[in-house]
């Protein structure tokens, strides 16, 4: 019987979607948050699997989480329960790994914002933009089309192409600057990297990831009666990743945030330069299921207009593929 089970063990379905973490990232999922794509997300997986992520996440900073373009209000302080539901399934597109995802975030946010010296308490509440992301490997081992391919697969250095893009649909109030919905267009381009560091065995791989990406906006033409225009922001997620044992790993990440720099009516702030960094935690429950926690941090954020964010999150993925689903019913029969 064991030898039966073997073949099936290398195959984590749960992988290829996980969430933060953001962050997103994000899926970015990434995480919102941080704006960053937990570590492990970009893992390939047998084509045709498909994965559910409910993550909830619990932030405080001066910016508003929902908001990508990481905006800064000095001297606020804002309180976000924020909860994301996705949905992302793997396919071969022209024998290359490929991935479609969409993730809803949804939540509550609250905090003291000055205008013009006056300082008043806003919040609100419901649904965020919805964001969808495509990625496709371009180096790397071809797609896992068959159970042999899964079993024989391994990363060792392989690059991938992404596109985001968020929906302006949102709940939006154009009356304050604090929303869920930005009310504007906007997505990101970026090329995750993920390299194999030793053996590919369960309880023994180690990787390292990276994801440099650069955040597009479009212009908000009522945001509080006023316009606002942002620089493109770049990125940089890295994640130093290990398996504990064959159920458990933990990362290491950092995320870099450079420019961004937003205009309002005309009026320029300040470019974002800002460092976060932080831990993640996964424990696979069953071949189906899998948890993860995390927090991050930003570090260099003791001056007024510097970026400031704290995050705690928690994600459940239930993860299937059909093919394997009909071989364990067919094992058990």
């Amino acid at each position: 019987m064991k030898n039966d089970e073997s073949p099936l063990r290398p195959v984590h379905w749960f992988w290829f979607v996980v969430a933060t973490m953001l962050s997103f990232s994000a899926f970015l999922l990434p995480s919102e948050a941080l704006a960053q794509v937990p570590a492990r997300f970009y893992w390939k997986n047998l084509s045709n699997s498909n994965g559910v992520p409910v993550i909830v996440q619990s932030v405080s900073g001066n910016t508003n989480p929902f908001d990508h373009s990481a905006i800064v209000t000095p001297g606020a302080n804002f309180d976000v329960t924020l909860a994301l539901v996705g949905y992302a399934r793997t396919f071969s597109l022209h024998n290359r790994a490929t991935m479609f995802a969409i993730l809803a975030p949804m939540g509550r946010i609250s905090g003291d914002v000055t205008d013009a010296g006056r300082t008043t308490k806003q919040s609100a509440a419901g649904f965020g933009d919805p964001m969808f992301e495509f990625d496709i490997n371009l180096h790397g081992p071809r797609a896992q089309k068959l159970l042999p391919d899964a079993i024989r697969y391994q990363p060792g250095f392989s690059i991938d192409l992404l596109g985001d893009l968020a929906l302006p649909i949102g709940h939006y109030d154009s009356k304050q600057s604090l929303n869920l919905g930005q009310n504007r267009w906007y997505g990101r381009i970026g090329a995750p990297i993920v390299w194999q560091l030793g053996p590919w065995v369960p309880g023994r791989r180690t990787t390292l990831e990276f994801l440099p990406t650069v955040w597009l906006f479009a212009e908000n033409n009522d945001f509080v009666g006023k316009t606002l225009k942002s620089d493109p922001l770049f990125q940089l997620d890295g994640h130093f990743t290990r398996d504990l044992t064959e159920n458990f790993w933990a990362a290491f990440d950092t995320v870099w945030f450079a420019g961004g720099k937003a205009t309002i009516d005309g009026v320029a702030g300040e470019n974002r330069n800002n460092l976060g960094l932080g831990l993640t935690a996964g424990y696979k429950i069953n071949d189906n299921l899998g948890l993860t926690f995390g927090y991050k941090s930003t570090i260099n954020d003791s001056a007024p207009d510097a970026l400031r964010l704290n995050q705690f999150s928690f994600s459940l993925v239930y993860g299937w593929n059909s093919v394997v689903e009909g071989m364990n019913r067919l094992k058990h029969e």
